[in-house]
């Protein structure tokens, strides 16, 4: 499996939560293919990738809502594809919440502790009323629900019902919950799917700052690449039900393991140029011949001789904008600008030179000439203006065009 091209250390204790071969079928269709992974203790690990892809049903078969059709899961050591998820001390944190809302807070964040101490006379109306009530009031609860309570901001909304809190302070209570009964790990499907765009930035710091309090293992699924690039420690891409590469958000930017990586992971993704190796030190990209210093210190990647046809993906913020009369390696017209306030993303077609092999079909929809650039707010840039395009080629990575995977020289 891809680890982001950085060779990870040997950890000297076991993962809390290892995957070895895990796969879910549904018929003969594999919503989960084969997934292998370690996740150490305390560490936020995220799992990414676009809807559908099989994440979320890799973390329900964690908690133990889903079967194993195949595969080990290990939790702490144990292995626990066989267990009931009450046997497997995680914690679960939903979508949607998922509170009691004829509960007050207080009431659906001790409803764990309660149901540890549950005993068949509490379905009795009265009699179980009193007792729940007094286990409520009892030291050992209330301290804790008080507790978690101030470090959560929610001491003054102990009392309310969860109609009367914002989305925010629900997530709040939801994550509560699951804090009350210090399990071995934290599990979140998408808990900030629902909230707004200023509240999910608000949610996100505090998330990240409850995991620094609380030191504990998170695993947390989203779609939303901010969210994984901001809050993991480590990520795990997922693609119909595959693990493409798992690895630290930078190691993943930086050197994604494939195509789909490369352009899932980004705003605006990766652009793909296709490009032929012609020897001497030479490129052709997009039509144009790039000269190649293959001997520079860090350029082993740079080498024209592994393979004629390649995709060369280039990130936005790797290009820079000069006059057409400077040093540089592409010649363009500007054809969009899109103003996002601190900087400007520009489109550039790039000038076609003769028609390369690697413009036919591979393994993406690529328009063969077109290169979207970062270009500061300030700068003046107008469309059909004639430019320059200069590209840090050494940050550069090639990718095979029929299957997608990097191309790493040894």
């Amino acid at each position: 499996m891809p680890t982001g091209g950085v060779a990870s250390a040997t950890a000297t204790a076991e993962p809390k939560i290892a995957l070895r071969g895990v796969s879910r079928l549904f018929g003969k269709s594999a919503a989960v293919d084969n997934v292998s992974l370690e996740i150490e203790d305390g560490e936020f690990f995220v799992l990414l990738g676009p809807s559908g892809c099989g994440k979320s049903t890799l973390l329900r078969m964690i908690a133990g809502l889903q079967p194993v059709s195949s595969g080990v899961i290990e939790i702490d050591g144990r292995a626990a594809q066989d267990m009931e998820a009450d046997e497997r001390d995680l914690a679960f944190v939903f979508q949607n919440y998922a509170l009691y809302p004829h509960m007050s807070v207080r009431r659906n964040m001790s409803f764990p502790l309660l149901m540890r101490r549950f005993r068949w006379w509490h379905h009795i109306p009265v009699v179980g009323w009193i007792v729940r009530r007094r286990l409520m009031r009892s030291p050992e609860i209330a301290d804790v629900i008080d507790r978690i309570a101030e470090t959560l901001g929610l001491t003054e909304m102990l009392d309310r019902l969860p109609a009367t809190l914002s989305g925010g302070q629900r997530q709040r209570v939801a994550l509560g919950r699951a804090m009350v009964r210090e399990p071995l790990a934290f599990l979140m499907d998408e808990p900030l799917s629902n909230l707004d765009a200023k509240l999910r930035a608000q949610t996100r710091s505090e998330l990240i700052r409850f995991h620094r309090l609380l030191k504990t293992t998170i695993v947390y699924v989203t779609h939303d690449q901010v969210e994984a690039m901001t809050m993991g420690d480590k990520i795990g891409v997922m693609k119909d039900g595959v693990l493409q590469q798992v690895g630290t958000p930078r190691a993943v930017y930086e050197n994604p393991a494939n195509t789909f990586v490369a352009q899932f992971i980004g705003t605006p993704a990766m652009n793909m140029l296709p490009a032929v190796a012609t020897g001497a030190g030479v490129w052709r990209v997009a039509g144009q011949d790039v000269a190649v210093d293959t001997t520079a210190a860090g350029s082993a990647h740079l080498s024209t001789e592994i393979a004629t046809d390649f995709l060369l993906g280039v990130r936005s913020e790797w290009v820079e904008i000069v006059e057409p009369t400077q040093n540089c390696q592409f010649q363009g017209q500007v054809a969009a600008v899109e103003d996002w306030g601190a900087e400007q993303l520009v489109r550039i077609h790039l000038d076609a030179g003769p028609a390369s092999d690697a413009d036919a079909q591979t393994v993406l929809d690529v328009d063969a000439h077109a290169l979207d650039v970062r270009v500061p707010s300030h700068r003046l840039v107008k469309i059909g203006q004639q430019v320059g395009v200069r590209v840090d080629l050494e940050r550069t990575r090639r990718f095979d065009p029929v299957t997608g995977d990097a191309l790493i020289s040894d």
